[in-house]
């Protein structure tokens, strides 16, 4: 039987349009969301639970505004979800969120960990790693496909193809877009998921040691260049080699 933890974060809208205001991005008005590799997390944590038993807990980081995506992994098929956060928290940084996360699956007495292999805001990709180092477990990343026993066998690609590694259990894994689809929310699972109660848990965090100074929109991409015939091409030559560094 495994116990089986799957993390989850919520971010803005991947199609949203972000703005800075007073040197922060604003998302007072964008629509969040569970991040996009997540559910391709919870897939594998399901198929895990469906190969070996046991059981599968949701966990994020996060006040009160992210139990919508915990309800959200609820409905696919999770038997627990669990917020782990305390108001006297602003931000925090790496450390203190795999600190934080490292405490919280060890309450949870996990054997197994899944998470998306980035999240959508940060892209940064430290979460699976650094919490596998701080939990002294195995740990695999970028994987596209998982068989099941005593231990995992995780597919990942690498530069010659797909190399097919074990990994011994307790071990935390980063998933990638598989060749498979996360399966749909039904309507007796969103039923239920929004009578589901979540599990609040109370974790230390280390003071933050990343503070973040400001936030910008990146610089505007200049204005395109045209050039016409055939007496263009040693200036198009040289801009393509000076300028874009394409050859």
């Amino acid at each position: 039987m495994s116990t089986i933890v799957v993390l989850v974060k919520q971010v803005p809208d991947t199609n949203a349009k972000i703005t800075v205001q007073g040197d922060r991005v604003d998302l007072s008005s964008v629509k969040m969301e569970m991040s996009p590799y997540d559910s391709f997390a919870i897939e594998t944590a399901l198929r895990h639970k469906e190969a070996t038993g046991g059981t599968v807990t949701a966990l994020t980081v996060g006040g009160s505004g992210t139990e919508k995506i915990l309800k959200d992994a609820k409905a696919m098929g999770v038997d627990n979800i669990v917020r782990v956060w305390d108001d006297s928290w602003s931000e925090l940084d790496s450390n203190g969120l795999q600190s934080v996360l490292k405490e919280a699956i060890q309450g949870l007495g996990a054997n197994a960990v899944y998470c998306g292999k980035s999240a959508a805001d940060t892209g940064a990709g430290s979460t699976g790693p650094g919490l596998a180092e701080r939990l002294g477990w195995s740990n695999a990343s970028n994987v596209i496909g998982v068989d099941f026993g005593d231990a995992v066998t995780v597919s990942m690609p690498v530069e010659t193809g797909v190399a097919k590694i074990t990994v011994p259990l307790p071990a935390v894994v980063s998933c990638d877009k598989g060749d498979f689809k996360p399966r749909k929310a039904n309507v007796k699972g969103i039923m239920m998921a929004k009578k589901a109660k979540v599990e609040l848990m109370s974790a230390s965090a280390p003071a933050a040691s990343v503070v973040v100074a400001n936030h910008s929109m990146p610089a505007a991409k200049p204005a395109g260049k045209t050039f016409e015939g055939g007496s263009s091409a040693s200036q198009v030559v040289q801009l393509l080699r000076d300028e874009a560094n394409v050859i």
